[in-house]
């Protein structure tokens, strides 16, 4: 039970590539999270294609090779500290195969921030890379943008990452009482479910402690997203779960009872609303680091901090 490399944090000067590697971002409320970091004291490289619009598609910010190559530009830049995925929506699974992952393994452990749809990116970077990466607010969205307790978080994460080693939230507490330990992976069920038939899928580590999050999935579609991660065996070799956010998600009470139904039977501790993904003070968890999950306090503390 190791962690995974951890990248070196961030300090004044540094350069961020600024890359949109699903959906199209918002002009104007991308200004705004450049204005952010920037004020943070770190320089801003926004990607060739950031802005652009796929021609008949207007979900993905432009064509998936065009994405692709935005992230490996920005990743493979010796002069670049850190890449940001601006926002998610969908795409990140149209581009994934298109990167060259021998050369971005090269380029040498940078921080990698995102969420949501940046999942897929997410478990290539553990799968391929061995990088500890940050599942967080992305900075062309009102999530972050309009939240400074989500911006505060992230902006510790990455430059005091041992001031933010203990992730809970007020009213987080048990699905499942218990305690575990091991290597944390996860992010968003419904992408983690889509990318299980693709044949750079990895299989999650043993004993590890998975988060889990989504957003604008009735109940109903929640329980077939975690129907068919516990069909296809991802839940097999978990010591635990840490459950997030469910935001638009239906009657919460119905989520809650769901996923106990589903998940309960697994005989291992689940947390309940721990304060991740798409909710108001949003925290940035570090994937791929040791974490030791309380469920009964709600708390998932890391064993070492996120960054060097």
């Amino acid at each position: 039970m190791t962690d995974r490399v951890r990248p070196a944090r961030l300090r004044a000067g540094d350069l961020v590539g600024l890359v949109a590697p699903a959906g199209p971002p918002p002009p104007e409320v991308l200004q705004v999270g450049i204005e952010i970091v920037q004020s943070w004291g770190l320089r801003v490289r926004v990607g060739k294609h950031v802005l652009d619009r796929h021609p008949t598609l207007d979900y993905l910010a432009g064509t998936d090779a065009d994405r692709a190559a935005d992230l490996q530009e920005a990743w493979c830049d010796p002069e670049v500290a850190a890449v940001f995925c601006v926002r998610g929506g969908y795409g990140c699974l149209r581009m994934v195969d298109l990167v060259d992952w021998d050369a971005m393994a090269a380029a040498g452990p940078k921080v990698f921030a995102g969420s949501s749809d940046v999942t897929v990116l997410h478990e290539q970077f553990g799968a391929r890379l061995g990088l500890v990466t940050l599942f967080a607010p992305m900075i062309a969205t009102l999530a972050f943008t309009a939240d400074e307790q989500a911006q505060r978080h992230l902006h510790s994460t990455v430059f005091e990452p041992e001031t933010v080693r203990v992730l809970t939230r007020p009213g987080a507490g048990p699905l499942v009482a218990g305690t575990a330990s091991g290597v944390v992976v996860g992010g968003n069920a419904s992408l983690l479910a889509a990318g299980l038939a693709a044949p750079t899928a990895s299989p999650v580590p043993d004993g590890a402690v998975v988060v889990l999050e989504d957003v604008t999935e009735d109940p109903y579609r929640l329980d077939a997203i975690i129907t068919k991660l516990l069909r296809a065996g991802w839940f097999d070799r978990v010591a635990g779960i840490a459950l997030g956010s469910w935001t638009e998600c239906g009657d919460l009470a119905h989520v809650r009872a769901m996923m106990l139904d589903r998940l309960g039977g697994l005989g291992v501790p689940i947390g309940w609303e721990m304060g991740f993904g798409h909710c108001p003070a949003a925290l940035t968890v570090p994937l791929g680091l040791v974490g030791d999950l309380d469920a009964v306090s709600g708390t998932l503390t890391m064993r070492s901090s996120a960054l060097r």
